[in-house]
């Protein structure tokens, strides 16, 4: 006897977001929290192209974006001696560089946005709960046992004090950095927890005079001397503009964590703003640590982990929350395709191989982003070992009219233009290629990269990457092509040539239980590439296809429609666990094709 078909622990990101996908594709699930309500404090708050493009799909974007501050509301990255200071350098925030622009529209139907967590949370879970989620809170996960057959969680009722079971076939781990399931699951760890300490102070303040006219996202305060850091070095950023606010600095935390008072909060605050008289509210003082750790597994048997469980990591890139929303949207169509009984659990399989290299690459680079702020110490001539008076001499060469002065302003520029690692990596956020028993090489060699991955997408169609963005038309209206995939089911994408894949596709579809969203992409169709866009990105002649995944992701491509019934079958037995390698690969024609 099942109490539930999936059972998610954590109403963070993560879990909100997996309630969200599984009530969507129509599979029970209970979500439990051990706290009486979602996050109380801001937390996570950038949110991605591709986490919006996730959100489109879920028909929750346009909700998100009226509460989201927008991609201009962000504006800049700003280096400074206080806000109403010197500005030393800017740097604009991912497709506000006007450089930057094309890449980003070019790339993705979705813009990036600001939406902070405990925003954030309250959208998801209550169109999960609309759909048909199941959420208690003020219950804590305890333990778990599982078998065969499915998993059984102990845990307690916090306002009766009762400790009872539920049953389920699936449980998701979604609790955060110190995770109860990660930690009984025994999943392989790397790296290491708590490298530094960081206080973060959530006020409120209208500063609208200060910056309205200058939109800043995040304001690096350098102030030799002051109480923030080793080296007088504070963050400011816009929680929401422009009346709340967030500070962090370091701390050493072998000499233990600093006691902050509120009086001390407030003076912190006004010292960094630059304003004494500023009218200061403060909403809590709380630390937390820098972490670089990620698990090399993400999964066992019936359990599942996912966000800060499995990938723990500062800040940085904005990176957290929005590859916790992507690993469930990874994982959730699979699940329900298992728990329909249209595929076998060997597709679960693919979670780890997919989503493991992802938050290992991630961990990476958040940290890597706050190593490259050497450059800008460097620079400035700012050194912990050196008194403040010293410091701030550094500082002033940077005014002088002088070879030193040019040297140092030249050593500047090229220390902020690093922080595009950091502020502007596209192609961490929308260049993930998988590798997995979910994909069917099409025998042709990865594509090298043109340009930096890291800064830049590179759209493709071979299987593994995103579904490449074009603007289409569908019966009058503008669509992405990301907008005809999705939706938990597979579609196939075909040209004027290709017919013999929709006979295929509704074949295939028929004879294994599932749904294939067939689309001619043509005149005279439902949809048409009217810009010509599609024709360039495909990169699959007419008379071929692209298999797309739930999560926009190809798993295949064919060159043309040589056995198209034949074919498309082989390819989702093998995707959807149903059929042996062997026959697989017999079955399949040549697939390779010239890039």
């Amino acid at each position: 006897m099942y109490d539930t078909d999936v059972l998610v622990v954590g109403s963070g990101p993560a879990g909100s977001s997996a309630a969200l996908m599984l009530s969507t594709y129509g599979i029970d699930n209970i979500v439990i929290t051990k706290h009486r309500w979602l996050a109380n404090s801001p937390r996570a708050h950038y949110k991605n192209q591709r986490t919006m493009e996730v959100f489109r799909d879920l028909g929750v974007a346009d909700e998100i974006r009226a509460k989201a501050s927008p991609k201009e509301v962000m504006g800049n990255v700003v280096f400074c001696t206080s806000l109403v200071g010197e500005e030393l350098g800017r740097l604009p925030y991912g497709a506000n560089r006007p450089q930057r622009q094309s890449d980003y529209a070019s790339a993705s139907p979705a813009e990036h946005c600001d939406l902070p967590q405990n925003l954030l949370e309250p959208i998801l879970l209550s169109n999960a709960a609309e759909r048909g989620s199941h959420v208690r809170f003020d219950t804590e996960f305890l333990r778990f046992e599982q078998d065969e057959h499915g998993v059984t969680a102990h845990v307690l009722d916090r306002l009766k004090g009762e400790v009872y079971q539920i049953r389920a076939k699936y449980l998701i781990g979604a609790d955060g950095g110190n995770s109860l399931v990660a930690e009984q699951l025994g999943l392989p760890m790397e790296g290491h927890m708590g490298l530094a300490g960081s206080i973060s102070i959530i006020l409120q303040a209208d500063l609208s005079h200060l910056v309205a006219h200058r939109p800043g996202y995040l304001w690096w305060i350098m102030q030799p001397g002051a109480n923030v850091g080793g080296i007088g070095m504070g963050l400011l950023r816009m929680v929401r503009p422009w009346n709340e606010w967030q500070i962090v600095w370091g701390y050493d935390m072998g000499a233990g964590e600093p006691d902050v008072s509120e009086i001390d909060a407030v003076g912190i605050a006004r010292q960094l703003i630059g304003d004494a008289s500023a009218d200061i509210t403060i909403r809590s003082v709380s630390t937390w640590t820098v972490n670089q750790m990620y698990a090399t597994r993400f999964s066992q048997g019936r359990v599942f982990c996912m966000g800060d469980a499995v990938h723990r990591h500062p800040p940085s890139n904005g990176l957290g929350s929005n590859t916790s929303i992507q690993d469930a949207y990874n994982l959730t169509w699979k699940l329900a395709m298992v728990l329909k009984g249209q595929a076998s659990d060997r597709l679960l399989e693919t979670y780890d191989q997919e989503r493991a290299p992802i938050g290992r690459q991630i961990v990476e680079r958040a940290n890597k982003s706050i190593e490259q702020f050497g450059g800008i110490f460097s620079a400035l001539g700012l050194d912990a070992d050196l008194d403040a008076d010293q410091m701030l001499a550094n500082m002033s060469v940077l005014k002088e009219a002088s070879a030193a002065g040019a040297t140092k302003r030249k050593m500047l520029r090229e220390a902020i233009e690093l922080k595009s690692y950091e502020f502007a990596t596209q192609g961490v956020e929308l260049n993930q290629r998988y590798e997995s028993g979910a994909v069917c090489p099409d025998g042709t060699p990865e594509p090298a990269w043109l340009r930096d991955p890291e800064l830049y997408y590179q759209a493709s169609s071979r299987p593994g990457a995103r579904l490449p963005h074009a603007w289409l038309d569908r019966q009058g209206r503008q669509v992405s092509s990301l907008d005809v995939v999705g939706k938990g089911r597979f579609a196939l994408l075909t040209g004027l040539n290709g017919q013999a894949w929709l006979e295929a596709a509704e074949h295939v579809a028929q004879e294994l239980g599932i749904e294939i969203a067939a689309h001619v992409i043509g005149p005279g169709h439902a949809v048409q590439d009217l810009y010509g866009d599609w024709a360039d990105v495909s990169e699959v002649p007419e008379d071929g296809c692209l298999l797309v995944r739930p999560d926009a992701f190809v798993a295949w491509r064919a060159a043309d429609s040589v056995a198209a019934v034949d074919s498309l079958r082989a390819v989702l037995l093998e995707i959807l666990g149903l059929g042996l390698e062997e026959q697989v690969s017999a079955a399949l024609p040549d697939m390779a094709m010239s890039e």
